[in-house]
């Protein structure tokens, strides 16, 4: 991998990890056409430099997270249920699940969702005054959807802002919900990863992850602020069919051998 390349993965993952087009799918599918070798560092890589877009998060709502305990009880009864599942299927997820297939297939499946639940998320009334009064059950029903995305390309801030629609959030309220419940969610997999993965690092490797972290901050920043302004005006028909076309355009590419 060169710089150049870690830099356009890194702001594929910014870019994409907060809108409902799955970021790890967008990753894969890009190293992919750029034709990186799909070793384990590329794969610690893409998982790494989330911690880049956790950090703009953490710090675009640090109010809301010094604003009291009750915004941490709702979110780490929500995580649970990824960390717990997380754990146990780690191994199979990492070594069956991160392919140009299996990310395409899944683009279009939720592009089709996703379009299908438009007008109920745009029409959504919200049951809560303040995301901190959403109950613990509701809670942990938006964790146990948000597992599903761990099947790369399916889209964690899709799964949890869907999920947030159907336990009582409005879409504004749903999307910052699924803003928040990253940062422990990517952190623990990230760090489980790391933890997990028996690499040495060399002095390249760790310039190149230095670089994506920056990047993937500095592109997550950016994309975050407009997408908020973008759902504001427009729902989330548009995501689904964008998610519909880089499926099917991939699938052509895997069909034809280009991309593999």
């Amino acid at each position: 991998m060169t710089i150049f390349e870690a830099i356009i993965v890194a702001i594929v993952e910014g870019v994409t990890e907060f809108l409902p087009v799955s970021s790890t799918g967008h990753m894969i599918l890009t190293s992919a056409c750029l034709g990186i070798e799909n070793d384990e560092f590329l794969k610690t890589f893409e998982i790494s430099i989330q911690i880049g877009a956790i950090l703009a998060i953490a710090i675009m709502y640090m109010q809301r997270f010094f604003k009291g305990l009750d915004i941490y009880r709702k979110l780490i009864t929500a995580f649970l249920p990824t960390a717990i599942i997380g754990f146990l299927a780690y191994g199979f997820i990492k070594h069956h699940l991160f392919s140009p297939l299996i990310v395409s297939v899944s683009l279009i499946i939720g592009g089709i969702i996703l379009i299908l639940l438009d007008k109920k998320i745009d029409a959504a009334k919200s049951h809560y005054d303040e995301l901190e009064k959403i109950d613990f059950k509701n809670s942990f029903f938006i964790g146990l959807i948000q597992c599903i995305s761990m099947i790369p390309g399916v889209s964690r801030a899709g799964a949890t802002i869907v999920g947030g629609i159907f336990n009582g959030f409005n879409k504004k309220q749903a999307t910052e919900f699924s803003f928040l419940l990253a940062v422990p969610t990517m952190f623990a997999a990230t760090a489980y990863d790391i933890l997990k993965t028996p690499l040495v690092f060399n002095s390249d490797q760790k310039i190149l992850l230095i670089t994506g972290l920056i990047t993937a901050f500095v592109s997550a920043w950016i994309s975050v602020k407009l997408f908020l302004r973008f759902i504001e005006h427009y729902g989330f028909a548009h995501f689904g069919w964008y998610r519909i076309v880089i499926g099917l355009v991939f699938l052509i590419l895997i069909y034809r051998g280009i991309i593999q």
